[in-house]
């Protein structure tokens, strides 16, 4: 960021201007949504200055000291609003993502149209099409022909962003029918490029975040144990679970040494509760914030007007928060251990933190306004 301070600096506080209208700030072909947000909400208060600086006779630099501080107090509010650490603090996780996309829910779309408008600030390492239904690998290509047609844009605001190739290259076709009541059956291309993955020579976990059935990470532990010291897995439950009980019962009962995530209701907060009101409504957000906006804006209405995005989650929570320890806070939830295993952690039963009896589900949408405000950022790329 880039403070300007005008030769021409106003003869009274009344002429002050807004720093979009002054010029005072400049982004310097980056954008930050932090800083925009402070400015926005800063520029509410200048009016009340004004009229301060009118009963008081205050002269035009103790005015502009005076809104300045304003900014500084919004900056500390904005900062603290958030939880520290994760991608967007500079920690970039490398990623698997497993999912049943194409599948008999478009939620899966959204979520992957979601995840890669932060492949700047990740290591998009594996993009696996995994059980149930009939979602296949195309349809992750469909995803990453839409990517390529705004990848310019994307590209304007950050070096970081892969290549619509370099991701193709990572799309692999997992399972195409649930396990056997063992709870594993046959490598696949997408559990055989877990375990490969797994062995990189990187000293950072791989992150597996499970969209679909567990079935392709299971199939992976089962053939190479060894692979469990080096990935996190995060996993959407619920209805997915259902859809192959025995891959997951299998990882439950026989590898209790897993670093695991769980969620089978805290995601839920991704689209109950939080802040709804006006434009952050589920429909009205997607409405103004997302059709529209490039070909990835266009393909995410396409397929669903309205926000679901059910496996986002288990993606913001690498975008905020300490992802070392899943008992703090985090935009993708906050977990309790159960005794399970000493790296098993599930959604947590408080009450107050539950919401329609969807347990933990305020974990995620308490910080709501949060990441939808970034999200808002980030789909603004695409038409500039």
């Amino acid at each position: 960021m880039t403070v300007l301070w005008s030769k021409n600096i106003p003869t009274n506080a009344l002429s002050m201007k807004s720093p979009h209208e002054s010029g005072l700030y400049q982004s310097d072909g980056w954008d930050c949504p932090v800083i925009n947000t402070i400015l926005q909400e800063a520029d509410a208060d200048r009016n009340r200055i004004k009229e301060l600086a009118l009963k008081t006779n205050l002269n035009h630099l103790t005015a502009l000291l005076t809104f300045l501080f304003v900014i500084a107090i919004h900056f500390a509010a904005s900062v603290s609003a958030s939880p520290p650490g994760g991608a967007l603090s500079g920690d970039r996780p490398r990623v698997v993502i497993s999912s049943d996309i194409g599948g008999s829910d478009p939620d899966d779309f959204q979520s992957l149209i979601h995840l890669l408008l932060y492949a700047d600030v990740i290591d998009v390492e594996g993009l696996i099409s995994s059980p149930p239904e009939a979602g296949r690998a195309k349809h992750i290509l469909e995803v990453i022909d839409a990517y390529a047609n705004d990848y310019s844009h994307l590209k304007s605001h950050s070096k970081a962003y892969p290549a619509a190739d370099a991701l193709r290259s990572v799309v692999k076709q997992g399972a195409l029918d649930k396990a056997s009541q063992k709870g594993w059956s046959e490598p696949t291309d997408g559990s055989r490029w877990i375990i490969q993955r797994a062995h990189a020579a990187d000293k950072r976990p791989l992150w597996i975040l499970v969209w679909g059935s567990i079935t392709d990470v299971a199939q992976a532990i089962h053939d190479d144990p060894s692979i469990k010291s080096h990935i996190r897995v995060y996993s959407i439950g619920s209805w997915n679970t259902s859809q192959d009980s025995a891959a997951r019962d299998y990882l439950f009962k026989n590898h209790t040494d897993l670093w695991w995530i769980e969620s089978d209701t805290s995601f839920r907060g991704m689209y109950m509760g939080g802040l709804q009101d006006d434009d952050w409504g589920n429909l009205s957000f997607i409405q103004q914030n997302v059709k529209g906006h490039g070909s990835l804006g266009d393909l995410f209405f396409k397929k669903k007007h309205d926000i679901k995005m059910g496996d986002t989650p288990s993606f913001l929570y690498l975008l905020r928060g300490n992802p070392d320890d899943p008992t703090s806070p985090h935009w993708g939830g906050a977990f309790v251990a159960t005794g399970h295993g000493k790296d098993y952690w599930t959604d947590n039963p408080d009450p107050s933190l539950s919401t329609s009896n969807r347990a933990g589900a305020k974990t995620v949408s308490n910080w709501r306004r949060e990441y939808l405000e970034d999200w808002k950022y980030r789909m603004d790329r695409v038409n500039e």
